[in-house]
């Protein structure tokens, strides 16, 4: 009798760890990457819904099979600076294995009606922002109500009003008020383009920030200044980020360490570190191109000494369409069309030793996260609409908006070997989690391959991998992701893209953050 109780006991268990049907999906044979855990095995991956509901040696089957032999199974990647908050703008970015992009360095105001339209419009990858202080201060100091996108920031470059003055008790109140009601509205936390107003008040930020702090979300921050030279240089920048950090107990999160530095990181770089190591929570973000881009009539471009504060540049460094500006052509545009978009050459990694080491720097940053900084898709009739796909030829941007990714992974990773697969999968996944999971719960379960882990899952060939757009010719996706899954549903197959699915889901802050998975 103990006997057959035995062997029904060892059938019952068995039974149990037996899958009842197959799996939704199945990712087999592959090089499987959990940057948390540090697994860097070759592994099973099961998927049931929109999670990863096993990850074993053992063999299991699906009703969809990738065999990923010889390929890397890696989480999605998660971009914390993606200005371009539009379909098109998605499909590119999930063709370089981005699953998961986010507006936080400006955000935008009124956040409800932002993710109202996102969610009727549907998105490829998901998506999210942060609350706009930029918005909330135009909206004040200027009069007029915001709209739920950069356009109508940048449309505001025109008017210096609101970028020299300072906020009076009643304004600071209102914008103030505004940002609460953005963060009660969802929105994973406050972004500050402080670089666009460099004359509004020290204690308006720092009350902004103190906001932050209060409701437990992280602020994203484009420094004051951009100048190699003193005063008001990038250094003075950065000095006032730590010390508001440190003071309202805010985290802060500092965007495109690489292109605000200039060439002072070798000054810029032990400040922060030095921060971090006292206590002060203090996070950065980088980018591996050398050049910018932003609107031809903002504050940074302005003052009779502007091009000697950005280390000499030249008119001639700023690109629209790819080709070179002259200097009346510039002049022209900043006095006539303020909003232009232009790509700024401030660095010249491929050209000069000494600024390619400057930005390793900030892309190697130890705990640094990569993001994009990438915008929208326009050709000479405006923003790309969102049923086109797929990307006109034409279309113009930034490169980054389309390669960073798999620029950062073919140059640092398979190239130069600067860096482990498994830190670099960090560097785009875990660690931009990591930032946003006081204020979006949500991204506990991104980020990671694991069990109980959302299913945004790429699986790419790393000795294929590579970004092909470039300046003159940005609208070529990037080659070697052959599978991007974004909440179990595949969006990219074999390396195409499926147009006819919209996967992607809101982030958004949880006032109660028991109530989030």
């Amino acid at each position: 009798m103990k006997f057959l109780a035995v062997l029904f006991a060892a059938a019952v268990s068995a039974c149990a760890k037996a899958p009842t049907a197959p799996y939704d999906l199945v990712i087999l044979n592959g090089r499987v990457i959990d940057p948390e855990t540090g697994l860097d095995a070759i592994r099973n991956v099961g998927v049931n819904g929109d999670s990863v509901a096993v990850v074993t040696k053992d063999k299991i089957a699906g009703a969809t099979t990738i065999n990923a032999s010889g390929k890397v199974v890696a989480p999605g990647f998660i971009d914390l600076h993606a200005h371009g908050q539009r379909i098109p703008a998605g499909r590119m970015q999930a063709l370089d294995g981005v699953t998961t992009a986010l507006e936080l360095e400006v955000g935008v105001l009124p956040v409800a009606e932002f993710y109202e339209q996102a969610a009727a419009e549907g998105r490829p990858i998901h998506y999210g922002v942060a609350a706009s202080w930029a918005h909330a201060r135009i909206a004040e100091i200027v009069n007029d109500e915001p709209e739920a996108n950069v356009e109508w920031f940048t449309g505001h470059f025109g008017n210096t009003q609101w970028q020299t003055k300072i906020a009076s008790t009643e304004e600071l109140e209102g914008i103030l008020a505004r940002l609460q009601s953005a963060l009660d509205d969802g929105a994973v936390g406050i972004g500050f383009a402080l670089g666009y107003a460099p004359g509004s008040g020290r204690k308006e930020y720092y009350a902004a920030n103190a906001l932050a702090a209060k409701n437990n979300v992280p602020t994203y921050t484009h420094a004051r200044f951009l100048s190699v030279t003193e005063p008001d240089s990038s250094f003075e920048g950065f000095q006032e980020m730590v010390a508001v950090a440190a003071s309202t107990g805010a985290h802060m999160h500092i965007s495109h360490l690489n292109s605000i530095s200039l060439r002072d990181i070798d000054a810029i770089a032990p400040m922060i570190r030095g921060a971090q190591e006292n206590g002060v929570t203090i996070t950065v973000e980088a980018y591996p191109y050398g050049a910018g881009a932003t609107s031809i009539g903002a504050a940074m471009f302005q003052g009779p000494d502007w091009q000697a504060r950005l280390g000499g540049i030249k008119k001639s460094d700023f690109t629209v369409d790819g080709e070179p500006l002259s200097d009346a052509e510039f002049d022209r545009l900043q006095a006539d069309a303020p909003s232009t978009g232009v790509v700024l050459h401030m660095l010249h990694p491929d050209d000069r030793s000494e600024d390619q080491a400057a930005l390793d720097k900030s892309i190697l940053y130890p705990g640094g996260a990569i993001a994009s900084d990438g915008g929208y898709w326009s050709d000479a009739g405006g923003l790309i609409a969102n049923d086109i796909w797929p990307m006109p030829e034409n279309a113009q941007s930034h490169p980054r908006a389309a390669g960073t990714f798999s620029k950062f992974l073919r140059v640092y990773v398979r190239e130069r070997e600067a860096i482990s697969l498994l830190d670099a999968i960090a560097k785009t996944s875990l660690i931009p989690a990591q930032i946003l999971e006081s204020a979006a719960p949500q991204m506990r379960q991104k980020g990671r391959i694991q069990v109980g882990a959302d299913a945004d899952i790429i699986v790419f060939d790393l000795a294929r991998v590579s970004d092909r757009a470039n300046f003159e010719k940005p609208a070529q996706a990037s080659v070697g992701f052959e599978h991007v899954i974004v909440g179990g549903t595949p969006l990219v197959i074999d390396g195409v893209l499926d147009t006819t699915v919209l996967p992607g889901r809101p982030i958004r802050r949880s006032r109660n953050p028991t109530s989030e998975s």
